[in-house]
């Protein structure tokens, strides 16, 4: 190759995608992008729109949005790498998968991605720029190779890969590190590997993601899909030193896979020396002391304590010295400390901007969990969104890039993921942690309806726990967003009348028909779903301005388990102790006694003649006369009018041992707004790491305060393989318990909250999950709470019901 990089005919480089393949594409609901260069066409289906994206002739189109509803189509030349992403509702954005890839094919003439400094370092120039280097490819002379911005590229099939025009006046040109699609290497940890390994460094073939057998585990694939836990495939999904997966093996739970280094390049970091930007991945600052005043420990010591976060293990997290870190996706900077008696501390890293910082504890005011007006001041907890999924932090850029960061919306209380309004929308909303979906809006009620502006009232769970019952979809109610509702209305939530379905006037329409959809009940003029719409049924309207609305549904009511009337606080994060429960805000708490009336259990109502608790709560005695169980109380003195007082009639023990116990009551309990079942989840079911759930109980305060009232706090689950690690609970935890708290400490269930529950909210219905069981001390560092998992036991407390 000449030194100038003469020109060189393209020919049979061109990259295009065959036919009408909508499989080539990945697809975003609920993103709009803002393209300078798109057209417009009107289309009856999304084969369609990517017909004519593919046959563009004026500019590359890289990319279309379709909203279906509408049959409106736009084709782009940008994508989510060059140009800002909008939310949208009921839009989907649709881009060609190859100009998605950060990697290149044999030569990588193919290479479209957005690399754009050279193996030394240096910053490409324009390929339209002509200084300080003249070129002789430009997007003019080549317009099929893409030669967009600076990003490398290999237009002539350089036999040494992509390269570019560099802005270094001395150097006119150099090649660039880009990785294979076929290379199966890592770079860092492997954090962001993809590949297709599957067999372990010991040999052992991975056990796929999406199975529980013959191991059970957290990590699921449908709940986190930002960690693309594809088939069996090698991953590492909770910042172990390279990728790992579970085995299929009984006797080998996991292992790590043997997977070589990258030699290209890593991604580049731009590093924050000043200022941490959400869980300060990229922070690279000299503090080096702990939140405590303890020095840290170099990264690269084994003294005094011993570790595996070394340089050579996390190459790309910046371990220099002993400043303080966080290579392992942890809430904060940290480091291990130079005291024998404390393993490690979180640093005191200022935050960027104005954004609130990471340990900042969320204890939320005592108002219900609900919204007024378009819900700009709501301050609730939720993290969830109308179909199910979870938010995606505001501070985090993954799986979705965007703008609402807490810098630049100082008054929008932009904490965590909790579902927000900063921007004004008709209700509050998040981005979600699934990359399919960029956003949605949350699953919250407004505070009071009658608005015109409200939302279809929220939908109840689509896949209900087993203890709930839907309601019959004929009746003039919707079940989960109500793809099943065959009821009457036929107004949307702006009064306006629909318009049949198989008309044509004054809206036309192709897409939704009782010809295209012919099982959708689309006769008549009635609010349907076809399309499965999160937020609810809708229809085209008789208004020649509103093509078309949704409309307001109730939901169909069930069985009233895990839904309380007055909702709780949810107090989480590192609040010491936790806080003060609004009163029966938990009513399916119960308070185990002594005959005399002695607090020292927990418990938690299932039926309405059936506690769970746990085995080691039953130890002073196995005869029920010992014992009495309190509902519908707050304190722990039990002077409520609302308190119900039962004997008991039978105690039942798990019969192999585990600490997880059925008390029967004498009578049965009265259901009302104090006492309540908790719903109990599917068998075997695994809750996924990180879920955010809550612990309530009288138990021991340790001089934090609420002596006598009932408590709660709210942690996160952790994966059995993290509780197991040699720092934590070093192999304690069993396959039929689960671990949740924060890892830090500071919080957690102890001595009196035995026997308690551990409830986790899906989708507004509270599930039992776990049995308060056994810890190492109360809320010490690195020592989670340890809890029975209650969907190992479902076969058991069902039998055991319906026998006696």
């Amino acid at each position: 190759m000449d030194l100038y990089k003469a020109a060189f005919v393209l020919g049979a480089l061109t990259c295009t995608v065959s036919g009408i393949n909508v499989d080539s594409y990945a697809k975003t609901e609920g993103a709009w992008i803002l393209s300078l260069n798109k057209r417009h066409y009107t289309v009856n289906t999304v084969a369609e729109c990517a017909a004519k994206c593919d046959a563009e002739t004026t500019f590359t189109c890289k990319s279309f949005m379709y909203v279906e509803k509408d049959q409106e189509c736009w084709t782009a030349t940008e994508n989510s790498k060059s140009d800002t992403l909008l939310r949208r509702t009921s839009a989907a954005l649709y881009e060609k998968k190859e100009y998605l890839l950060e990697c290149g094919n044999g030569l990588g003439t193919d290479y479209r991605g957005t690399n754009s400094r050279t193996k030394s370092g240096k910053m490409c120039q324009r390929w339209d720029a002509t200084f300080p280097h003249r070129p002789n490819f430009t997007p003019k002379t080549h317009p099929r190779a893409d030669l967009d911005s600076n990003f490398c590229r290999n237009p002539d099939a350089d036999s040494g890969g992509p390269w570019c025009y560099t802005t270094d006046i001395n150097t006119r040109w150099e090649h660039c590190n880009v990785a294979s699609c076929t290379d199966d290497c890592i770079h860092c940890s492997g954090e962001n590997y993809r590949g297709k390994i599957s067999t372990t460094e010991n040999g052992f073939t991975c056990q796929r993601w999406d199975s529980q057998k013959p191991h059970n585990h957290g990590y699921i694939p449908s709940v986190l899909p930002e960690k693309y836990l594809e088939d069996n495939y090698c991953r590492n999904p909770d910042g172990d030193p390279k990728p790992w997966c579970f085995t299929t093996s009984p006797s080998k739970r996991w292992d790590f896979c043997s997977i070589p280094r990258c030699t290209s390049e890593p991604p580049t970091i731009i590093p924050e020396v000043t200022c941490a930007t959400g869980e300060g991945g990229a922070y690279r600052g000299t503090i080096a002391v702990t939140q405590s005043g303890k020095t840290c420990q170099s990264w690269s010591a084994q003294t005094p304590q011993k570790h595996n976060k070394t340089p050579d293990n996390y190459p790309c997290k910046g371990l220099d010295n002993n400043y303080c870190r966080n290579p392992d996706n942890e809430r904060m900077p940290w480091c291990y400390t130079t005291d024998p008696e404390i393993r490690w501390e979180y640093c005191k890293v200022k935050s960027c901007g104005d954004a609130p910082g990471p340990d900042e504890p969320v204890i939320p005011t005592e108002e219900e969990d609900c919204y007024e007006g378009d819900g700009t001041s709501y301050r609730g907890v939720t993290t969830e969104t109308i179909s199910g999924k979870k938010c995606q932090g505001w501070s985090s850029m993954t799986p979705h890039s965007h703008t609402k960061t807490p810098q630049k919306y100082p008054t929008g209380d932009l904490r965590r993921n909790l579902c927000r309004n900063p921007d004004g929308d008709r209700a509050p909303w998040c981005y979600t942690t699934d990359p399919s979906v960029r956003w949605e809006y949350c699953n919250l009620e407004k505070c009071s309806i009658g608005s015109s502006g409200a939302l279809p009232t929220k939908p109840p769970v689509p896949n209900p726990p087993s203890t709930v019952t839907q309601a019959p979809a004929a009746k003039d109610c919707k079940v989960g967003s109500g793809g099943t509702y065959r009821g009457p209305t036929s107004i949307t939530i702006l009064g306006v009348t629909c318009q049949a379905w198989n008309a044509q006037s004054p809206h036309q329409h192709r897409s939704f028909t009782p010809e295209t959809h012919p099982d959708k009940g689309l006769d008549g003029n009635s609010c349907r779903n076809p399309d499965n719409d999160v937020n609810g049924p809708w229809c085209y309207t008789t208004d020649s301005n509103k093509k078309w609305d949704y409309c307001q549904i109730s939901e169909c009511a069930g069985e009233n388990c895990g839904s309380p009337p007055s909702k709780p606080r949810r107090c989480f994060g590192r609040i010491v102790g936790g806080c003060v429960s609004k009163p029966h805000s938990w009513p399916w708490q119960i308070s185990l006694r002594t005959s005399n009336g002695v607090h020292f259990c927990g418990g938690t109502l299932i039926h309405r003649q059936w506690v769970l608790t746990a085995a080691h709560c039953l130890e002073r005695s196995k005869r029920p006369q010992a014992y009495k169980v309190l509902l519908g109380v707050h304190t722990e003195r039990a002077n409520e009018p609302s308190k119900q007082e039962r004997r008991l009639e039978k105690l039942v023990l798990e019969p192999s041992g585990a600490d997880i116990a059925l008390l029967k009551l004498q009578s049965p309990a009265l259901i009302n707004d104090k006492v309540l079942p908790a719903c109990l989840p599917d068998k075997d079911y695994v809750v996924p790491s990180g879920t955010e759930c809550y612990v309530t109980g009288w138990g021991e305060t340790q001089g934090t305060g609420g002596e006598g009232i009932l408590k709660e706090t709210g942690f996160p689950v952790i994966e059995n393989k993290i509780c197991n690690r040699p720092s934590y609970l070093n192999g304690r935890v069993r396959n039929h318990e689960m671990c949740a708290g924060n890892i830090e400490g500071g919080t957690d269930s102890c001595q009196g909250d035995s026997g308690g529950p551990l409830v986790c909210n899906a989708q507004n219905r509270y599930v039992l999950q776990g049995v308060t069981s056994w810890g190492l001390g109360c809320a010490n560092a690195m020592k989670p709470g340890v809890y029975a998992r209650v969907s190992k036991f479902i076969d058991w407390i069902e039998a055991t019901i319906e026998a006696n």
